[in-house]
């Protein structure tokens, strides 16, 4: 809703590119047994991660890119967007990523790419890549074993047949299929936009951006960003101006989307710009470094800008990710294969699977995807979608990483604080406890996943005495460093995720009293003795209003409000009173 001060949505709803810095995800999934691979001495051990709203491909380039520090293994992307203009951006990075050094120069590569991720204006020269490279790929989506042939690394076969004519469509328009820059008018666009976010502060817009920066993302940790390349993107849209400022004319079409809009009491679908106008892209490449020297101060100020080291990151990630692909990945992979009649025709040690716009509640219904994942990493535009539909999806002991909302500059802290609490409830009911070994973090919240018997009881009457299975679990689990991981075919020994035995619990007089608010299973409870023994009609019998077990709790719906809706000011307090009450204490059933 506009108001007199603007609508206060500056993050869109579009995602362009992440709002948090990229992960290497073999550090953020449990690590591969030794002990479990020497059955499959033939096989490269796999990791499979499913992404939700990871937008710009940031943590698959630094996964590739960190490779080469880890034992020899093979990636599975599972990635799942709301747009098809993002599968295709995805489709766009990647493919330049992994281009030909020899058809394109690593700087020509990173200043390609960091233009036609970030900058709503392009070079020519830029433009007439994109066309080129979208004109290729809307030949090859409707060509599925073309596609296989030329890009092996991608697989289409989950989307929908609808999916991929879309897909195909976008590309199209991205090609140069509606001529003329009236078709895409992009200053307009970001000008309307800031119009509806800024409201009466249109005017004073500059002194706006410099408080965004100084008093929210620099506080936050953000310091390197500085206020001239800031007030640039939030004027113009451009971010990385690697060129005269007068060479960026061509508005980027890879930033376009649809939206249903309401126009005189019907509605209407309206291309245009719905992305981020408030934060930027320098927080995905642009705050942190491997080479400490590049975010150094003196005086008080940065030496290095975000756009310069996004730059230098970008840089080491082209050129690392050409180097592993090199003869080290693709000879290893050719030795480990178990003979040439493999089911696996390609060669790439990675692929990257897009799965259906709204399978995020049906991917467990697949036998192919239950219990299959190591790794689940969540954007904050996506969180809606943690539920124990999806949990179902990850293996006993995998990960999951939910993206926080630190550097949204619309949120204050308490509204951050909320969505934190409200992610960590969201990964309780979906089967998830916080990782002990984690080291904590302000930009991602970071779980495991429980044994199948310790989220089948969660919160009701078979708990066992003593501390809470969580709690157990939390205590008995190893550091993140040390875990040992899953196989893709092969899940965590539930001896070891799930709470003890009835056979084994120990000795009745060393067994803790139970908790007030938890009571003992019949199982390991001590028969009433005869002259003890209370009559049945004075037993108490459960209580109508105790919470139900966390199996029949209902998801959150996809349809849910975004991240900024669920935690804006006037409904914080409607959020956080969907946390489930913990249940009530029992009555006490044995009288002395």
């Amino acid at each position: 809703m506009t108001t007199p001060a603007g609508s206060g949505a500056g993050y869109g709803s579009v995602s362009w590119w992440g709002m948090s810095p990229a992960l290497d995800l073999q550090a953020e999934s449990p690590p591969v047994d030794p002990e479990s691979q020497a059955e499959t001495e033939h096989k490269i051990p796999e990791l499979d991660a499913l992404l939700l709203g990871s937008v710009d491909g940031r943590h698959v380039l630094r996964t590739l890119s960190r490779a080469a520090l880890w034992p020899l293994r093979r990636f599975n992307f599972y990635v799942l967007e709301n747009n098809l203009e993002a599968v295709a951006r995805h489709m766009l990075i990647v493919s330049l990523a992994l281009e030909d050094p020899e058809k394109m120069g690593l700087q020509e590569r990173c200043e390609t790419f960091l233009e036609l991720w970030g900058n709503a204006l392009l070079r020519p020269s830029v433009a007439a890549f994109v066309r080129a490279q979208a004109s290729r790929l809307a030949h090859l989506v409707p060509e599925p074993d073309l596609l296989e042939e030329q890009l092996p690394w991608l697989s289409l076969r989950p989307l929908k047949f609808r999916e991929r004519d879309a897909l195909e469509g976008v590309f199209r328009f991205w090609s140069g299929g509606e001529k003329g820059p009236e078709v895409f008018p992009m200053s307009r666009l970001w000008d309307s936009r800031l119009r509806h976010y800024l409201g009466s502060r249109y005017d004073a817009r500059r002194g706006v951006a410099d408080w965004d920066l100084r008093m929210k993302l620099q506080d936050r940790g953000a310091q390197v960003i500085h206020i001239q390349e800031f007030r640039r993107w939030r004027d113009t849209g451009v971010a990385f101006e690697l060129r005269d400022s007068s060479a960026y004319q061509v508005p980027n079409r890879t930033l376009a989307s649809g939206r249903l809009l309401s126009h005189r009491g019907e509605r209407v679908a309206a291309r245009g710009y719905w992305g981020d106008i408030a934060t930027g892209p320098f927080v995905a490449f642009g705050i942190e470094s491997d080479d400490q020297s590049l975010l150094r101060t003196s005086n008080g100020q940065p030496v290095k800008t975000a756009s310069e080291i996004t730059q230098h990151n970008v840089t080491e990630i082209f050129r690392e990710v050409a180097a592993w692909r090199g003869p080290r990945a693709i000879q290893g992979y050719l030795e480990e294969k178990p003979s040439p009649e493999s089911d696996a025709p390609t060669l790439e040690p990675f692929t990257m699977h897009f799965l259906p716009l709204d399978s995020s509640q049906t991917l467990h219904h697949k036998t192919c995807y239950k219990g299959r994942f190591q790794l689940l990493y969540v954007s904050c535009g996506m969180v809606h979608l943690l539920s124990p539909e999806l949990g179902a999806c990850v293996a006993p002991g995998g990960n999951l990483v939910v993206e926080l909302a630190r550097y949204l500059v619309d949120l204050r802290s308490k509204e951050l604080k909320a969505f934190s609490d409200r992610v960590g409830e969201m990964a309780r009911v979906a089967g998830f406890a916080p990782h002990p070994g984690a080291t904590p973090s302000e930009n991602f919240a970071r779980f495991y996943k429980l044994g199948e018997d310790s989220t089948r009881g969660g919160g009701d009457s078979a708990v066992e005495s003593g501390p809470s299975t969580c709690k157990v679990l939390a205590e008995q689990a190893p550091p993140l460093e040390a875990m040992s991981p899953p196989q893709a075919d092969q899940a965590s020994p539930l001896e070891a995720m799930s709470p003890p035995q009835a056979d084994q619990a120990p000795p009745l007089e060393v067994i803790s009293p139970p908790q007030a608010d938890q009571a003992p299973p019949l199982e390991v409870m001590s028969p009433p003795q005869a002259d003890q023994a209370p009559p049945l009609e004075v037993m108490s019998p459960p209580q109508a209003d105790q919470a139900p077990p966390l199996e029949v709790m209902s998801p959150p719906q996809a349809d849910q409000a975004s991240p900024l809706e669920v935690i804006s000011p006037s409904q914080a307090a409607v959020a956080m009173s969907t946390v489930n009450a913990p249940p009530k204490p029992r009555d006490q059933a044995v009288h002395l």
